[in-house]
């Protein structure tokens, strides 16, 4: 598909231009130190924010203030905000404090495969889930036909039963494909380009996926079209009126959502795709164009 832009590589040269960013190595050398942690996590746990000098120092448990002030300086600017009032975060440093909540960074739990809801697309076999290298893939435990597989962080296993992160999966994928079908990367906020593609491998082994990747991290994701018309309006309410209500239906239990039977080619150059669903005798056919925008949608009845 087409990858035009709004502005020029000239233009997003300027844009992220940074003449007093840190190097990422320096970054990271910042924040690993015990102490520079323990004042990240002091400000995530105020309940009120900015905190004071004093205040910090006193929760982290650090008696000398000029060694105190001294790693707190080096957080300055980077991940910390000082203002007349105290200290507040930086983005950076909230995302380092929910990357040690999540676990990303310290914890590697295994967990056992479990029963989700639903049947396999291919052969009707029953459905688990399956959880390695912090990600979890939805799979067919009969013949291993894999309706999914996206990155979960560690964080989101803990406290919930089976159930709960089977629940907290879907949404997660839901909104991962959401954010990058509207052209905004979940991870960094950057620019996402989505194309349609017909070869290679995908781990839906869908024959026609969608691919999402940020310009300006790298961030991927695929999928089949079908996930990007979970909201659409025309959609819920075809559902909606035959007595099924996509917010309480995982997305893997639908068959447009995962099986490349219900997506094909209309046209290319530029790419038009048909998604089809058939529900109460009725089939619902949306059309599509390159960047997942409904074009139109047409309801027949089925015999």
């Amino acid at each position: 598909m087409s990858r035009s832009s709004t502005s020029s590589e000239a233009g997003r040269e300027s844009v992220l231009e940074c003449t007093d960013c840190l190097d990422p190595a320096d970054a990271f050398a910042l924040i690993g130190n015990e102490t520079r942690l323990a004042i990240l996590e002091a400000l995530w746990a105020a309940d009120e924010r900015p905190v004071s000098f004093s205040e910090l120092r006193r929760e982290v448990g650090m008696r000398d203030s000029a060694q105190f002030n001294y790693h707190l300086q080096k957080l300055t600017d980077h991940f910390v905000t000082q203002r007349d009032d105290g200290y507040t975060f930086k983005h950076a440093g909230e995302k380092v404090v929910r990357s040690v909540i999540a676990g990303s960074f310290n914890q590697h739990p295994s967990l056992e495969p479990f029963p989700v809801e639903g049947e396999c697309f291919d052969c009707g076999g029953s459905l688990h889930a399956r959880y390695e290298d912090e990600r979890l893939a939805i799979d067919c435990a009969d013949c291993g036909q894999c309706h999914g597989e996206y990155a979960f962080p560690p964080g989101g296993l803990n406290d919930r039963t089976h159930d709960e992160i089977a629940d907290a999966f879907d949404q997660r994928v839901r909104h991962l494909h959401c954010l990058a079908a509207d052209g905004v990367c979940p991870e960094c906020n950057g620019r996402v380009e989505t194309q349609i593609v017909e070869t290679g491998e995908c781990c839906l082994g869908v024959d026609v996926r969608v691919d999402h990747e940020c310009a300006q991290c790298g961030h991927a994701l695929c999928s089949a079209a079908g996930l990007r018309l979970l909201d659409q309006s025309a959609v819920v309410r075809f559902h909606d009126e035959r007595g099924v209500s996509l917010d309480e239906r995982p997305y893997w239990t639908l068959p447009w959502c995962v099986s490349p039977e219900y997506t094909r080619v209309v046209e290319r150059d530029p790419y038009r795709l048909e998604v089809r669903m058939r529900l109460a005798g009725d089939e619902l056919r949306v059309r599509m164009d390159e960047d997942l925008a409904v074009l139109e949608t047409h309801l027949t009845a089925v015999r």
